[in-house]
């Protein structure tokens, strides 16, 4: 089963001068070489918005160029927006992006990836499942 990966846990292994013996980042490891990660282009536009230079922002990108992104669809956005209706009448606040990831993963039963505590809040009004680090 392919598991989305969230934007945040991305970060820790490709942008972060985090240590490499993180649980995220190893689990985000083990992932990917059972080929279970699912990339999204709008992760993908996140991970690689605000970098400074030139160099970087090109490496970050061909790393990313071996994760094909997933094709959205309409009813896709469409349920992410009801999402983000239903969590801010429950007060819950949220990014369109994780919304959106969060629509992804419940029509294509996947778990999401995160280390993002939000996540837990929109559980509680959405039914997403988490994915958790083995370590």
């Amino acid at each position: 089963m392919k598991i989305i990966i969230d934007t945040c846990v991305w970060s820790l292994a490709l942008r972060r001068n985090q240590s490499l013996n993180d649980g995220y980042v190893e689990e985000l490891k083990e992932l990917i070489r059972d080929i279970r990660v699912q990339l999204i282009g709008p992760v993908r536009q996140e991970l690689l918005s605000g970098i400074k230079s030139e160099g970087q922002f090109q490496r970050l990108k061909e790393h990313l160029c071996a994760f094909e992104d997933l094709v959205l669809e309409k009813e896709d956005y469409e349920l992410a927006a009801e999402y983000y209706n239903v969590a801010r009448k429950n007060g819950i606040q949220g990014s369109n992006t994780d919304f959106l990831i969060c629509a992804i993963a419940v029509r294509r039963n996947m778990p999401v990836f995160t280390s993002d505590k939000d996540f837990e809040n929109f559980k509680t009004v959405i039914p997403i499942k988490l994915h958790r680090p083995r370590y």
